[in-house]
């Protein structure tokens, strides 16, 4: 991710929705070295803030309703949530939850695109998203898992004003020069029951040693260590719960 700090219309945020708090808090306390920091206000549901030293790098949530599924979801940064509401639904896209303020942190909203791939718009207030971008352990590359690749090259470009080509082998999302993510088209190798998804993918110092220490933490490689042509070292993941996650060599420099 050439991004290194939040930017309007650029990822400023992953938060995971897990059946199991205190499971998913050792988990990737295991494989990321992260310190977990719940929010004891009632309101606040067991919210909690994973930081690498004191740089807050993703979140980790109950589920909050029986139909929400254990999944990774990642935060687009927004400077107006009602407009990009707006938006997102004149694009044909589908609001799932929100605008809702949360605290005075900032106002938040679940949508999700033509496609079906369910992603979150975040307002900031005196939360401006991660502290920390590309470093082991934070989040460093978004990428969009999708059967509908030119209903969501309209649609992002449209609601974010995103820079692709989509003639690329692996079309790369932008802002102003800047590439934060990439998108690939689910073909017939992907199970029909898996829908469109925003994948995040986190820095690790050693992807392989990563996929090792995931497994016997009881976690799943999805898809083994592989090195990209003119890219980073990369594998797929699923924690313990069942929510998917890629990670990448931190060294990698595009």
């Amino acid at each position: 991710m050439k991004l290194t700090e939040p930017v309007t219309g650029g990822p400023c945020w992953a938060e995971l929705g897990t059946s199991d708090l205190d499971g998913a808090k050792r988990f990737y306390t295991r494989l990321f070295g992260w310190i977990p920091e719940t929010d004891t206000r009632e309101q606040a549901g067991g919210y909690t803030v994973a930081r690498l030293g004191d740089a807050p790098v993703a979140a980790l949530t109950p589920l909050f309703q029986p139909s929400q599924p254990v999944a990774w979801n990642v935060s687009f940064a927004v400077t107006d949530a009602d407009a990009s509401v707006r938006a997102v639904r004149h694009a044909g896209g589908t609001m799932l939850l929100g605008p809702m303020e949360v605290f005075d942190l900032g106002r938040f909203a679940v949508a999700a695109d033509p496609g079906g791939a369910v992603f979150q718009l975040w307002e900031p207030g005196t939360f401006p998203g991660a502290g920390v971008f590309n470093a082991p352990g934070s989040l460093g590359w978004v990428e969009l898992l999708t059967r509908a690749p030119e209903q969501a090259v309209a649609f992002y470009t449209t609601v974010f004003g995103w820079s692709v080509d989509p003639a690329q082998r692996y079309p790369q999302w932008g802002i102003e020069g800047a590439d934060f993510g990439g998108m690939t088209t689910m073909d017939e190798k992907f199970p029909h029951e898996v829908p469109s998804h925003w994948l995040p993918y986190f820095a690790a110092e050693d992807v392989d040693a990563a996929a090792a220490t995931a497994t016997q933490a009881r976690g799943t490689v999805l898809m083994e260590p592989t090195s990209i042509p003119d890219g980073p070292r990369i594998a797929v993941l699923r924690d313990p719960q069942g929510a998917m996650f890629g990670v990448y060599a931190a060294a990698y420099e595009r």
